[in-house]
């Protein structure tokens, strides 16, 4: 863990107990090893959503729609979500999630490359939320900011990566350590990293 578990689990404990569907998801991802935000970082993005007044959202790689709930829930009616992975049994969890939650007609589904999917969108977003292999973060850095609205938000999940970056070994470590590298180089964005769980790059458009 990258903070002390005491402070982790000290803040899990400001947390406010989550509804019966995202205790229910929170409970499949943990017995399935299926990987989510988790419920801090989860409130995070949330926040976040609604101090910009996002409304059309881009998340890539979405996994069982943990995130995706979160994030429509904060955009609110009317919103436009869109979810993105390349399983499709990840997919179809995640839809009868979302039609439980009644927000399935906020949500546009997209199972294959996120990146993919994203190309064939159209217009500009206010947030785009980055979880997908870390090897291929770089890739979404080159693509993801010039789909951002100026004063759009694009967040990285998993930018401490376990502290490996600190010793990088893989190709998905040395992906997180070059992301890390140019996203905070970047002209065009407003940088910043959180270390809450393990690790948040919060970049904003600035031109």
């Amino acid at each position: 863990m990258i903070l002390n578990p005491d402070l982790e689990a000290y803040i899990h404990s400001l947390l406010p107990p989550r509804d019966e569907l995202l205790a229910e998801m929170e409970a499949y991802a943990a017995e399935h090893r299926v990987p989510i935000i988790g419920p801090a970082v989860a409130t995070m993005l949330a926040t976040l959503v609604r101090l910009t007044g996002a409304r059309r959202i881009f998340e890539l790689g979405s996994a069982i729609g943990y995130s995706t709930i979160w994030l429509a829930r904060a955009a609110g009616e009317g919103a436009e979500v869109h979810y993105s992975d390349g399983s499709p049994e990840n997919a179809a969890r995640a839809l009868s999630y979302f039609r439980r939650a009644g927000l399935a007609d906020r949500i546009t589904m997209h199972t294959g490359d996120a990146l993919t999917a994203l190309a064939t969108t159209k217009d500009e977003f206010d947030f785009i939320f980055n979880d997908v292999d870390k090897h291929g973060y770089p890739a979404v850095l080159e693509a993801a900011p010039a789909r951002l609205r100026v004063g759009g938000l694009f967040l990285t999940d998993n930018t401490l990566w376990h502290a490996k970056v600190l010793n990088p070994q893989t190709p998905d470590d040395h992906g997180v350590v070059e992301f890390n590298r140019k996203v905070f180089s970047r002209q065009d964005l407003d940088t910043f990293m959180s270390p809450l769980r393990d690790g948040v790059v919060v970049a904003r458009k600035r031109y």
